[in-house]
């Protein structure tokens, strides 16, 4: 046999083992990433059309995150910010609008005392997505209902909802300790 088809032969073969080789790895980050932000992966998917752009997006936001000191909040301080929280559940009944505000002041606080920049709601949604991708699709949500709120577009009923998607998100920001080896907040509850 010839030596040049050889060679041709051998290069093919080589650039057949690369491309499957890229394939793969392409395919197994694709779903590290679809399992990792759930939700939010076909959010960006959405948003930016195509495969490689949304996971390319995704990829940043948790470098961004990463470049952050986020940290667990102490357990005393879980523990006030718990009881303030339902201070803010309890006003619900007489004053829901200010309920409401004072449901994202607090959001704001513990998001700030666990180092995630606040106030711009989209940042603030995607840099909690790499941790919380789940609980962040609360914070969408009540979001979303307490602006038609404030525009004067939907009913009482849509701050209730909006109160309970805030609700979710706390208890997921507060649990972060827990996640890192502290017992979380019910747990030590249902223990004593």
């Amino acid at each position: 046999m010839n030596p040049q088809v050889i060679w041709l032969i051998v290069i093919a073969i080589a650039l057949v083992a690369l491309g499957a080789g890229i394939y793969i790895t392409q395919r197994q980050r694709s779903r590290q990433l679809r399992t990792h932000f759930g939700p939010e992966y076909d959010r960006a998917l959405e948003g930016f059309g195509q495969p490689r752009a949304a996971e390319r997006a995704l990829r940043e936001r948790a470098k961004r995150v990463d470049k952050l000191e986020i940290r667990p909040l102490p357990v005393r301080r879980r523990e006030e910010l718990w009881n303030r929280w339902q201070a803010v559940q309890s006003q619900f009944v007489d004053d829901p609008v200010t309920a409401i505000r004072e449901a994202h002041t607090l959001l704001s606080t513990v998001m700030r005392d666990q180092g995630y920049p606040t106030g711009k709601f989209d940042e603030e949604a995607e840099l909690l997505s790499v941790h919380h991708p789940s609980a962040v699709q609360h914070y969408r949500e009540a979001h979303r209902l307490a602006d038609e709120r404030a525009r004067g577009e939907s009913a009482t009923e849509h701050l209730r909802l909006a109160m309970i998607h805030y609700r979710a998100l706390f208890a997921d920001l507060l649990n972060l300790g827990a996640a890192r080896g502290e017992p979380a907040r019910e747990e030590r509850r249902h223990e004593g």
